[in-house]
């Protein structure tokens, strides 16, 4: 482990240069994308055990309102990042707070009707760009707008971020919260019994989760400098955040990493083979992974690997 992680962190940081192909690049700045997205959903479906089908709501509003700001205010649209984060947290806290009153799928299920409805309701309203959508500034008027003609500059703005949220995570899986999130994630009632406020521990989690989470959503619109209500807020953005951590390890730091750095290359390949038809095939790619893991493996390839470490290990001394 403690060689593994050098050496991921000096390939990521290296990787631009390694393949300086804008087309790799592209490759690149959407697998740290799909990380930073697969890491915030972690902390509440990965190391809390609750499942959520929806966080996709949180993604469109972290990308919608920045170029809300700027459609309407001509101001930068980082500016309406921590607007975004902030109206996620809200939002998170008015679904968790009555759904985590109650056990078991009711979670998954709110958060699914939530964000059908919400992606329902942008697509009927005029100034959130109905249909259509929204679009962000062309040209780059500074620095602060954020629109730069090549992909290193978001590689390494992403990269950043991303280090950012796994340091955070790593302090909260490491903390007092995180072993509360472990201890519900196994059997919510003992955690109960046992004196861990259950109902507020989920809470937190899930607002931190859709901060983090809107931060993705803003950084992508911000780089494609449009968003409209299907790829804000469609079903399919929230269950590739799902697919992508549970193939890592849902419930580990890097998990979703390594599952970005899985699905993302894979997704790319088969629509490059196949002319941009090759996403049905992916998401039929991506059903099989799951189901293979599910039955080998349920942690995902981060534990496998690590598995495969301790054997290996054990095998060198003997």
């Amino acid at each position: 482990m403690k060689i593994t992680i050098p050496a991921l962190l000096a390939l990521l940081i290296l990787f631009p240069f390694v393949l300086n192909d804008p087309f790799y690049q592209d490759i690149g700045v959407a697998v740290l994308l799909a990380a930073i997205s697969a890491s915030a959903w972690n902390i509440v479906g990965g190391y809390a055990g609750q499942v959520s089908v929806g966080h996709g709501m949180f993604f469109g509003i972290g990308a919608y309102v920045p170029l809300l700001v700027y459609q309407h205010g001509l101001w930068p649209p980082v500016i309406g990042v921590p607007i975004a984060m902030g109206l996620s947290v809200i939002l998170a806290a008015a679904i968790g707070y009555p759904t985590f009153r109650l056990r078991g799928h009711y979670f998954s299920m709110a958060t699914i009707a939530v964000a059908e409805l919400i992606r329902i309701y942008v697509g009927t309203v005029d100034y959130l760009g109905a249909a259509i959508g929204l679009q962000g500034p062309a040209v780059g008027r500074g620095w602060w707008d954020l629109t730069f003609r090549g992909e290193l500059p978001y590689y390494y703005i992403f990269l950043g971020v991303l280090a950012v949220v796994l340091y955070i995570t790593f302090e909260v899986q490491r903390s007092r919260f995180g072993s509360y999130l472990r201890s519900i994630r196994a059997n919510e009632r003992a955690a109960a019994s046992l004196g861990v406020p259950v109902r507020q521990t989920k809470l937190k989690a899930l607002m931190l989760s859709a901060a983090f989470t809107s931060v993705a959503g803003s950084l992508y619109s911000i780089k494609t400098g449009f968003i409209d209500p299907e790829s804000g807020f469609g079903l399919l953005v929230s269950v590739q955040m799902l697919i992508t951590a549970a193939l890592g390890g849902a419930g580990t730091l890097f998990g979703p990493l390594v599952g970005a750095l899985i699905l993302v290359p894979l997704q790319a390949a088969t629509n490059t083979w196949f002319g941009g038809g090759g996403s049905g095939l992916t998401y039929i790619l991506y059903g099989g992974i799951i189901v293979l893991l599910a039955r080998f493996e349920p942690g995902g390839l981060y534990e496998f690997w690590h598995h495969l470490s301790i054997r290996w290990r054990a095998r060198h001394a003997a």
